[in-house]
C-alpha cells in the first residue's frame, strides 16, 4: 500500500487564505517501555483551527492496532487518527499530522497515508526526520533549510522559535516541501509548536491523565 501511494501523483494543494487546518495527535497509556503491543490503550484528539481560533475538537478512546515499528507507524495509528478527525464537524483544507510523509524508506509514511486516506492535503510535523538528512537553519524564526534523501528534497527544517530545536516539516498527500512550511507558518502563534497540533495534543495528554480538557469539550466515543 505504501509503495502503490508513492506512485501516485494527485494534483498539488496551494493554499489561500483564510483556510481551515486540522491536527491531530495520539498519546497511548504509560507503563512498560519498548515499542508497545498491539490493543495498547490509546486517546487521539483532532482539533480544527482557522486563522488562529479553535473551532471544534474530537477525542477518540480506542486501541492502538499494532506495536511501534519504524516506517510502519499508520498500523499502530492511523484508525485512532482517522476516527478522530472524522469525528469533526467537517474535513478540514489541510491536516496536520505528528508524523512523516516523503521521508520514508517508501516514500509514504502516515502523514502521507493518512491525507490519502481521507482524501485531503496533509503535512507532516516531526521532532526530528526519520531518513532524510541536513544541515539546520539559522537561529532566525522563519529560517529553513532543505531535508534530503539523496538528491530529492522531501521536506525541510523550520525555525519556528529562537533558541529552540527545528521542526522538520514534511510534504505529505497533496503538497510538496514548500507547501508544506506556508502551511506550517501560517498556524504558528508564539509557541513552537503548529497550533493545531499542539491543540490536539494537549486534549490527547488531558484524556489521558483523566482531567477535563480545557477550551471546547470534546464529544467522545469508545
Amino acid at each position: 500500500m505504501q509503495r502503490w501511494l508513492a506512485r501516485q501523483a494527485p494534483p498539488l494543494w496551494s493554499p489561500t487564505l483564510p483556510f481551515t487546518a486540522a491536527g491531530c495527535f495520539v498519546c497511548f497509556a504509560r507503563g512498560p517501555g519498548g515499542p508497545g503491543r498491539p490493543g495498547d490503550q490509546g486517546w487521539a484528539a483532532a482539533v480544527l483551527v482557522e486563522e488562529g481560533r479553535l473551532l471544534a475538537s474530537a477525542l477518540v478512546k480506542g486501541a492502538a492496532g499494532a506495536g511501534y515499528a519504524a516506517g510502519l507507524l499508520a498500523l499502530r495509528e492511523g484508525p485512532l487518527l482517522e476516527a478522530a478527525l472524522r469525528g469533526l464537524p467537517r474535513l478540514p483544507d489541510v491536516v496536520l499530522v505528528n508524523a512523516t510523509g516523503r521521508d520514508h524508506p517508501r516514500r509514504a509514511g502516515l502523514a502521507l497515508h493518512l491525507g490519502a486516506k481521507l482524501g485531503v492535503p496533509s503535512v507532516g510535523v516531526t521532532n526530528r526526520p526519520l531518513l532524510a538528512e541536513g544541515g539546520w537553519p539559522p537561529d532566525v524564526r522563519g529560517a529553513v533549510s532543505p531535508l534530503r534523501l539523496g538528491e530529492e528534497t522531501v521536506g525541510y527544517w523550520v525555525r519556528t522559535r529562537p533558541g529552540t530545536r527545528p521542526l522538520a516539516v514534511h510534504a505529505g498527500w497533496r503538497t510538496d516541501p514548500e507547501t508544506a512550511v506556508r502551511v506550517v507558518s501560517s498556524v504558528l502563534l508564539r509557541s513552537r509548536t503548529p497550533e493545531p497540533l499542539r491543540q490536539a495534543r494537549r486534549i490527547a495528554r488531558e484524556a489521558r491523565a483523566g482531567r477535563p480538557p480545557g477550551g471546547l469539550v470534546p464529544p467522545t466515543c469508545a
